[in-house]
C-alpha cells in the first residue's frame, strides 16, 4: 500500500480537501434529489423536532451541557469523563489538531478528507495510507509505519463504504500512538457491528461519533469524541466556552434516549436493505464498465464508471446530485459516491443513470 506526503499534493491542487458533498445540491443544486449528502432523508422526525424547539425557551441561559454528555456516557457504558460533546464531529478533528502534540501524522485514505485539512491548517505534516481498489479498498496493519504517532482511519469508512473488522483497526494501537477512529456512519451499520465505542482496552483510542446524519442534524451541529479522560481533558481545553448550543445539547440527549436506540436501529436495518437494492440495479450497468465498490456496508455505495465527470453533469440535468470522487486522495475523476435512498427513489435513479451513461458515451 503506498504512503505518501500530502503536502506536494494539496499544492498542485490535486485533491480538494475543502470539497464535500453539500456542494453539489446549493444555489442551483437546490432543487436536485439529493443522492450527494450522506444525511438519512425525511430526518429529523417530528419528535425530535418538538424535543429541540421546547429547548429554545431555555436560550436566555448559558447552555448546560452535563445532563447531555452524561446520558451519552450511559449510551455507551462509559463515565462521563470519557465523553466529550462538541459542534459536530468535524469540530472534533480541529481540536484534536490543535490539542496533540503530533510528531508523524497518518491518515488512512480514501476517506473523509477533514481531519487531514484539520492537521495542516494547525501546522502538520500529514502522510498518507493509500488504500487500493484491487484490495477492496482494506487495511493492512502492517501497512502503517510504526513510528506514526497519529493514526485516522474511517469506519465505516467514507467514501469507500468499507467496514473494517474491530480487531483489525485495534491492532494498530500502540504505546505513545494516538489512534483516532470516525465513526459517523456506525450507527447505520445494523448492530454497529465492529464498532469501538465504549472500549476502554485499546490504549490511546479516540473514537468520534456524529448525529447528524441518522438523525438529520447537520444544521444543529453535534457530535461527541470518546477517549480516554486526560485525553478529553486536552481537548476541552481546546474548546471556546459553551461550544454546542442549548438545542444541540438537547438532540443529543434525545437521541441516546432508548426508544431512539431502537428506532435507528430499525433504520439501520431498512438503510441495508435499500442499499442492497440499489448495487444489485448498479451491477446491471457492468458490461457499461460500471463497478461497485463492494461489500458495501455504509449508508452510501463507491462507484467507478468511465467518463464520470460527464455522467455526473448529465444527472444534474435530469434531477439527480451524486458526489464526485476526485477530491478524495487515492480516487480520480472516474468515481462517484451515491448516498442510499429509499428504493422509488433509487428507481427513478438508475433510470436517469441509464439515461446519463448513454448520454456521456454520445
Amino acid at each position: 500500500m503506498p504512503t505518501e506526503r500530502a503536502g506536494s499534493a494539496e499544492r498542485t491542487g490535486a485533491h480538494d480537501l475543502r470539497h464535500h458533498g453539500d456542494a453539489e445540491v446549493r444555489d442551483d443544486g437546490a432543487a436536485l434529489i439529493d443522492l450527494a449528502v450522506n444525511v438519512r432523508a425525511d430526518t429529523p422526525p417530528v419528535w425530535l423536532r418538538e424535543r429541540i424547539a421546547r429547548s429554545l425557551t431555555g436560550l436566555a441561559a448559558y447552555p448546560d451541557g452535563r445532563e447531555a454528555r452524561a446520558a451519552v456516557a450511559a449510551r455507551h457504558g462509559l463515565p462521563a469523563e470519557r465523553v466529550l460533546l462538541t459542534a459536530g464531529a468535524a469540530e472534533a478533528f480541529v481540536l484534536l489538531a490543535r490539542a496533540l502534540e503530533v510528531r508523524h501524522a497518518l491518515v488512512v485514505h480514501p476517506q473523509f478528507t477533514e481531519p487531514e485539512a484539520a492537521l495542516r491548517d494547525a501546522g502538520h505534516e500529514v502522510d498518507r495510507l493509500l488504500l487500493r481498489e484491487e484490495d477492496g479498498f482494506r487495511l493492512d496493519p502492517a501497512a502503517v509505519p510504526e513510528d506514526a504517532d497519529l493514526v485516522v482511519i474511517g469506519n465505516p469508512t467514507n467514501p469507500t463504504s468499507v467496514l473494517h473488522p474491530a480487531e483489525t483497526i485495534a491492532r494498530l494501537a500502540r504505546p505513545g500512538r494516538t489512534l483516532v477512529v470516525d465513526e459517523a456512519f456506525m450507527d447505520a451499520v445494523p448492530g454497529e457491528r465492529e464498532a469501538l465505542a465504549g472500549r476502554t482496552d485499546v490504549p490511546g483510542l479516540v473514537v468520534l461519533r456524529s448525529l447528524t446524519k441518522t438523525w438529520g442534524l447537520a444544521g444543529l451541529r453535534i457530535g461527541y469524541v470518546l477517549a480516554a479522560p486526560e485525553t478529553i481533558a486536552d481537548l476541552e481545553r481546546a474548546q471556546p466556552l459553551w461550544p454546542v448550543s442549548t438545542p444541540a445539547l438537547a438532540a443529543a440527549q434525545a437521541c441516546v434516549e432508548p426508544q431512539a436506540l431502537a428506532e435507528a436501529a430499525h433504520a439501520a436495518h431498512r438503510i441495508a436493505a435499500d442499499r442492497a437494492h440499489l448495487v444489485a440495479g448498479l451491477r446491471e450497468f457492468g458490461p457499461d464498465g460500471l463497478s461497485v465498490a463492494e461489500p458495501a456496508e455504509g449508508p452510501f455505495v463507491l462507484v467507478r464508471l468511465p467518463r464520470a465527470a460527464a455522467v455526473r453533469r448529465h444527472l444534474r440535468d435530469l434531477g439527480f446530485a451524486v458526489r464526485r470522487g476526485d477530491t478524495f486522495p487515492g480516487l480520480d475523476e472516474e468515481w462517484l459516491r451515491l448516498a442510499v435512498r429509499d428504493r422509488a427513489t433509487v428507481n427513478r435513479f438508475l433510470q436517469a443513470l441509464d439515461q446519463a451513461m448513454t448520454l456521456a458515451d454520445s
